[in-house]
């Protein structure tokens, strides 16, 4: 594997931390214990939930040319909603720390 396309600048400015970083990728990035799909599904939901709106797109195609389907792409999609925006509920009960439950 090689660095995403986002990160090729670092094979010019910085080919050592490129080297690095390219190992890292591959590392997350080869099939192993998961399958490419679920890594990519995995990708694609962290991107998603850190507002990568480019990441998104490009995981999206890369999952569509391995035959994924808008479905399980959009239930990848509520995982990362579910995830991140429950998170901000709870924290938004410390607005009301001395409230008791009705």
């Amino acid at each position: 594997m090689s660095l995403p396309v986002y990160l090729k600048f670092l094979e010019k400015n910085d080919p050592d931390f490129a080297q690095a970083i390219e190992k890292v990728f591959t590392s997350a990035m080869t099939p192993g214990a998961l399958d490419q799909k679920t890594k990519l599904l995995i990708a694609l939901a962290l991107d998603a939930a850190h507002g990568a709106g480019q990441g998104v797109a490009s995981i999206a195609n890369q999952l569509r040319a391995q035959g994924t389907n808008d479905t399980e792409i959009a239930e990848a999609l509520r995982i990362a909603y579910f995830a991140f925006g429950n998170s901000i509920l709870g924290t938004s009960s410390a607005a009301f720390p001395n409230r008791e439950e009705s």
